[in-house]
């Protein structure tokens, strides 16, 4: 009995492995904007969806959004610039830039759909073109459509681990494998994005090398004790600066 229920448990783990797999097989498609294949499980409408339901939130974790409404005027002009002189202007997606009160935290990021966050500590560092650098590059996240891919990808890990642990003892061996992949994707999304946000810098006519004083301040920020590359889902601001020239070098004769 023990050896017919064991043999059960394997058939059924295959079973949600394989059901992984087909599902996964199912979900690619061509990203119009970038011409990458991807694994996406969702419309641009539930990614829209998604990023309204969540900014409240992730604004709140910031302190609220920057009080001083004439500088959060200044953000959305510059982010509106960027989004009516490039392809982000033929996406279905709604773009908003929110300036957080957050004066400690350096960071910009972007939600699905078009939910685009600076921290005041960051934008307090930057010129105009430079800004332009930073939400060009989160605007470029949104059109690669990069949080869509990693939902997409966890679901798809998590379904493995499932069908693996039914079937044996691996699901910490496939679970590993899954984060390892997904740390991997993360960066060659920052690379991606910094590409396209040099392209948009360009096009809205800003000057593109003050994408690599972005990375010098960024690496500046950091400070001597930064994450070793390879633990983080961020290139070394280095590596960043010379796939930007690189960019640059590619777009500035268009």
């Amino acid at each position: 009995m023990r050896r017919g229920s064991w043999k059960i448990r394997i058939l059924i783990g295959l079973a949600i492995v394989a059901f992984a797999f087909v599902q996964r097989c199912n979900n690619k498609q061509e990203n119009p904007y970038t011409g990458r294949v991807q694994n996406i499980n969702m419309t641009p409408d539930q990614e829209i969806a998604i990023g309204l339901q969540s900014a409240p939130e992730m604004a709140q974790q910031h302190g609220g959004l920057y009080p001083d409404q004439r500088m959060q005027a200044f953000v959305d002009a510059v982010g509106k610039r960027l989004v009516e002189n490039s392809i982000a202007r033929e996406t279905p997606y709604e773009y908003d830039f929110h300036l957080l009160a957050d004066d400690r935290t350096i960071n910009a990021f972007a939600l699905p759909g078009g939910q685009c966050f600076i921290t005041y500590a960051l934008f307090s560092k930057l010129n105009e073109a430079q800004l332009a650098g930073v939400l060009g590059h989160e605007i470029a996240h949104v059109i690669g459509r990069h949080s869509a891919e990693r939902i997409a990808e966890s679901s798809f890990w998590q379904t493995l681990t499932m069908g693996a642990t039914v079937g044996a003892d691996m699901g910490n061996v496939v679970g590993s494998i899954g984060q390892n992949t997904l740390l991997k994707n993360g960066r060659g999304d920052e690379l991606e994005s910094d590409e396209l946000g040099v392209l948009f810098m360009i096009q809205s006519g800003y000057d593109p090398n003050e994408m690599i004083k972005v990375m010098q301040i960024l690496k500046s920020a950091a400070g001597p004790n930064r994450v070793p590359e390879f633990q983080s889902t961020h290139p070394d601001p280095e590596n960043r600066i010379e796939k930007i020239k690189e960019a640059i070098e590619k777009y500035s004769g268009r």
